[in-house]
């Protein structure tokens, strides 16, 4: 087993622009490129947990998610850096998608996407932690039996770097 630091996506990796969806948008938080570089270099996994609800109300379809993931891994890889996964709740309950206006166990602070990251990765939680800038990232870690950290603005670097050492 090994082990993980999971980000939350909007608000920890890049700046919260409201239901992000186009690349043009997407702006890096401040060193959050070399705390992936980090993450890497010290043998953990870098994984992304991140409600997407603007699937559900929508704003955009489910590719731009992953149109934004590629372009982070396409970032990262001129750094030499690299994110292991990308595990996103399309869902909201009262979305206007039909298909995903459900309850589903994924969004946050429910604890599906992160069990499911342990169980593809064989991730130790007990070895893990997740940073996020919300209360609903910390509980779901708690939920999964991983460690939760608020990143609460500055450096994600110097952040990560008090995580995980």
């Amino acid at each position: 087993m090994q082990p993980a630091v999971f980000f939350d996506r909007d608000g920890t990796l890049n700046v919260d622009v409201h239901y992000l969806h186009k690349v043009e948008d997407f702006q890096w938080m401040p060193d959050a490129r070399e705390a992936i570089k980090y993450v890497n270099d010290a043998g953990a996994l870098a994984i992304v947990i991140t409600n997407q609800s603007g699937v559900a109300r929508g704003y955009f379809p489910e590719r731009d998610v992953l149109r934004i993931y590629d372009h982070m891994n396409d970032d990262l890889a001129k750094i030499g850096a690299h994110l292991d996964g990308l595990y996103y709740c399309p869902h909201h309950p009262q979305g206007a998608v039909k298909k995903y206006a459900v309850d589903c166990d994924c969004r946050k602070p429910k604890p599906g996407l992160i069990l499911r990251a342990i169980e593809e990765h064989d991730i130790d939680p007990a070895r893990s932690v997740l940073l996020g800038d919300g209360d609903r990232d910390i509980e779901c870690a708690e939920r999964a039996g991983v460690r939760g950290v608020k990143y609460e603005g500055g450096s994600l670097l110097a952040a990560v770097k008090q995580a995980i050492g």
